[in-house]
């Protein structure tokens, strides 16, 4: 694409009739853009997260990524690699939906209700009381489909994806069984998000205002996707070490019916929470993020939203460096 081409582009998304912040519309499309960044993402990534879940649940067996697949294609086939699939895309969609569209609703709620002097002064605690509620209300939305996909994926047998899960984990386990790893799943995504959204705003405020020199509404569209695509691993890499016990144990939780929280992380100790399956992880979620928030920006773009972070950055600051 040649550089008139690229200001053509540019022109006309600049051109588009832009959204009412703060609206319905504006929180539908944060919603939407949610659904379609995390679902497709999450759901391109199934064959990494079956090795993963499998090598947390069976270390022995499973020991590194490439003996891993190649155990799982000779017993299973190539459906067994993809293997949870179904559960991935609806579940994270829904997920996605939730997150996004409601970080930037408390964002904007608590913000009013801090006040300009406080939130200037203060911007981690607006982020992190942001992320929470959104988060937490995201993982009611994902639980129930991450309870079938793990089943689906460590359970041969168990149910072939999401349409015959629901009814054999109700039949079996009741409508607990859908929530039943709720409090391990806001162990490892209630500090990841917090440390995600957080990481992702203080990143894009860090690069336009100490990198570029430049605010964000001076930058092309192509330069402010690059901002988010780096942004975006920075907050993956950090949120996944943080993350990395309670995923452990949410997938010891899954794998044995009567275990709870701590039985499982005796058993695991105290360096497999942090180190089994870490590197699985790190590479898997770091660009994982980065697709999601350049998925998601994108969307925002094409319907007329700016691209996520930076509006706190002031020029005091870009001249001051």
């Amino acid at each position: 694409m040649d550089m008139e081409q690229t200001a053509s582009w540019e022109t006309r998304l600049r051109a588009k009739k832009q959204l009412e912040m703060f609206t319905a519309k504006y929180y539908a499309a944060c919603a939407a853009g949610g659904m379609v960044s995390a679902g497709s993402v999450h759901f391109l990534i199934t064959p990494f997260d079956m090795m993963k879940v499998n090598m947390q649940a069976y270390p022995l067996k499973y020991r590194s990524i490439v003996s891993s697949f190649g155990t799982v294609y000779r017993e299973q086939g190539m459906a067994g690699i993809w293997k949870g699939w179904s559960s991935k895309l609806f579940g994270y969609s829904a997920q996605g939906a939730c997150k996004f569209s409601l970080y930037e609703y408390f964002k904007k709620s608590t913000s009013d209700r801090a006040g300009p002097a406080f939130t200037q002064s203060n911007p981690t605690l607006i982020y992190m009381a942001s992320s929470l509620p959104a988060q937490v209300i995201a993982d009611v939305a994902l639980c129930p489909f991450e309870s079938v996909k793990v089943r689906v994926q460590t359970h041969p047998g168990f149910a072939k994806g999401v349409s015959d899960g629901f009814p054999k984990l109700y039949a079996t386990e009741g409508i607990t069984g859908f929530y039943k790893g709720l409090p391990p799943l806001w162990a490892r995504n209630l500090p990841f998000a917090m440390l995600m959204f957080t990481s992702f705003e203080h990143s894009v405020n860090f690069i336009y205002g100490h990198v570029l020199n430049r605010h964000k509404s001076e930058c092309s569209l192509g330069t402010q996707l690059g901002v988010t695509c780096m942004a975006g691993y920075m907050s993956g890499v950090t949120g996944t070490i943080i993350s990395n016990p309670a995923d452990n144990i949410l997938t010891a939780l899954y794998n044995n019916k009567g275990s709870t929280s701590l039985q499982a992380a005796r058993r695991i100790g105290i360096v497999g929470l942090f180190t089994r399956s870490l590197p699985l992880r790190v590479m898997l979620v770091g660009p994982l993020v980065t697709a999601q928030w350049f998925c998601y920006d994108t969307c925002k773009v094409l319907s007329g939203l700016p691209t996520s972070g930076g509006d706190t950055v002031k020029r005091a600051q870009i001249e001051a460096s």
